[in-house]
């Protein structure tokens, strides 16, 4: 009797180690995926419609339901459809390229959002093969609003088409799904870590500016507070001036010298000081913006040229010139003349070939921005910035 008691309890135990080695490890599971899960902040994001400087029909809406859908399945509060509206009617919001601080103060205050994320669409062609650029960035809300992280992409279909075009791209639907990929993971990765990462292409020499102009009372070491006005647009490219405002804002807010307004702040402002910038900002428009923004410096300049191509055959070309204005001297304190096509330096299988403006103007904007504030020779005058006293 007591060895068949012995027997079933042998037999009970083997069952409960059986089981428990069943259950244990899908526990452990459970946990380990916990702790992969990144321990972000909860904080709430409100998503605007995409701004579309593309100058032609996109597919906008479905965009902007690909960003919410990627912040949502990354664990992020996102302002549901509903609010946001009743938000946007109460206030009559109707500009959505930037928020201004009293609709920053009221999203805060009202409807308890962080962050307004604004997705900019540069250029989007389904033609084969396709092309889209794309720049967002995070603006944080309250009292003083500020530019928290922004980040793009640029691609090409035939980016790299490699042998027998086995790299070639011909679905727009694919390449969107690639370029939304790029800037969410960089956006996931600043709200979970609070960290940027830094410009994936190496400066190429051929983009730096061809003309420099640099004042020896730019100090490298300070840090300046830098508004970014409309460039002046004389391409045939629509809202080309607008873009490249945003090429200079992403890589000027990189580099730990420049604190750089908010657009939607500065946009406010020049409504209500009403300035008319005809060809460029004149020092009487430039000292009125000083005192209302306590800014440091002015950017600002002149498009020229800002071309994307259809079809295979063909190439980018981007044209600017860009001037800066120091609050103290009243005076020019950087000038630059910068231009590119995208076959330059392109000699033999069309490696190293651009195939968007953004791309070229990201390199372009990069290099003037770490240019500006760098130790160096005072460079000779030039003349003839269209800067004047009015």
């Amino acid at each position: 009797m007591t060895s068949s008691i012995n027997f079933l309890s042998n037999v009970v135990l083997v069952l409960i180690l059986v089981f428990l080695s069943f259950v244990a490890p899908v526990g452990a599971e459970e946990v380990r995926k916990e702790d992969t899960v990144i321990p972000k902040e909860r904080i709430r994001i409100a998503v605007f419609p995409v701004e579309n400087l593309s100058g032609a029909i996109a597919p906008s809406k479905e965009i902007r339901q690909i960003v919410i859908e990627k912040l949502k399945a990354s664990r992020f509060d996102v302002l549901d459809e509903g609010t946001l509206e009743l938000f946007m009617a109460k206030h009559r919001i109707r500009y959505t390229g930037g928020i201004n601080r009293e609709i920053a103060k009221a999203f805060k205050q009202e409807i308890g959002t962080d962050g307004v994320l604004i997705p900019t669409l540069e250029l989007y062609d389904d033609a084969n093969p396709p092309k889209i650029s794309l720049i967002a960035r995070l603006v944080s809300t309250g009292e003083n609003p500020s530019i928290l992280w922004m980040d793009g992409a640029g691609l090409a279909g035939d980016d790299s088409r490699g042998l027998l075009d086995l790299g070639l791209i011909e679905d727009p639907q694919i390449l969107l799904d690639k370029a939304m990929k790029i800037i969410l993971d960089s956006l996931v990765r600043y709200l979970s870590a609070k960290t940027e990462a830094e410009e994936g292409n190496r400066l190429k020499r051929k983009f730096g500016p061809k003309i420099v102009y640099r004042s020896s009372a730019l100090a490298p070491e300070r840090k300046y507070v830098v508004a970014v006005l409309p460039f002046f647009n004389k391409s045939e490219r629509k809202y080309a001036g607008e873009i490249l405002v945003l090429h200079f804002i992403k890589q000027l807010r990189k580099l730990t010298n420049f604190d750089v307004i908010e657009p939607g702040i500065l946009r406010q402002e020049l409504l209500g000081l009403r300035v008319i910038m005809e060809d460029g900002v004149s020092l009487a428009n430039a000292d009125a913006i000083f005192s209302t923004l306590n800014l440091d410096l002015i950017l600002s300049g002149k498009v020229i040229d800002y071309q994307d191509y259809q079809g295979l055959q063909g190439k980018p070309k981007v044209d600017f010139f860009t001037l800066s204005i120091e609050r103290k001297s009243r005076e020019i304190v950087w000038y630059s003349s910068s231009y590119n096509e995208g076959d330059d330096g392109v000699f033999f299988f069309d490696r190293g070939r651009v195939n968007t403006a953004y791309v070229m103007a990201s390199q372009m904007t990069q290099w003037i921005g770490k240019r500006i504030l760098k130790d160096g020779k005072r460079a000779r005058e030039v003349k003839g910035s269209g800067l004047e006293a009015k």
